[in-house]
């Protein structure tokens, strides 16, 4: 069995692989507390009539719930610009022994065994080599090509480095 595709980032696909790395962590889920709490000390000041506590509450609930979402974005954006590798077109060959990623002259083997996790879902596909790297693949660029591979990847991992939606 052997699924082949081929992927081209866009600054959305990296947006995506960048918000779900920052806010599926204690990061992410502190940064969403902390705004929210910004807003509602917002509501308490203001009903005290203290105007300046307001707005300065006001202004950390943006900064905690806006700020790092356009930062993510505009990185992206800046990242796909800057990075070659990142803005072209990768070639991948699933099989039952590898996963081969090549781009031009230069190519790379990653063993299944060598996989810290796969995590899919509807819009994305992400090969972690570590906690914090990953293969990008969007999901309306492997097309028809998931289920071969997700076949492979459920043969050849242990269930808990799993986690794939239908």
């Amino acid at each position: 069995m052997k699924a082949s595709f081929d992927v081209t980032l866009s600054p959305k696909d990296l947006y995506r692989f960048n918000m779900y790395q920052t806010y599926t962590g204690f990061q992410g889920w502190s940064s969403i507390a902390l705004g929210i709490l910004g807003f509602v000390m917002a509501g308490i000041s203001f009903q005290n009539g203290k105007t300046s506590y307001t707005l300065l509450y006001i202004a950390v609930g943006f900064l905690f719930l806006l700020y790092i979402p356009v930062a993510l974005w505009f990185r992206a954006k800046e990242t796909l610009k800057t990075n070659k590798v990142l803005a072209g077109t990768l070639h991948y060959e699933i099989t039952e022994k590898n996963i081969h990623v090549s781009q031009g002259k230069e190519t790379g083997d990653m063993e299944w065994q060598a996989i810290y996790k796969i995590v899919a879902n509807a819009k994305q596909i992400l090969i972690y080599s570590n906690r914090k790297s990953a293969y990008i693949i969007p999901m309306e660029q492997i097309g028809d090509q998931y289920a071969a591979f997700r076949t492979l990847a459920e043969q050849k991992l242990e269930k808990y480095k799993l986690r794939m939606k239908a």
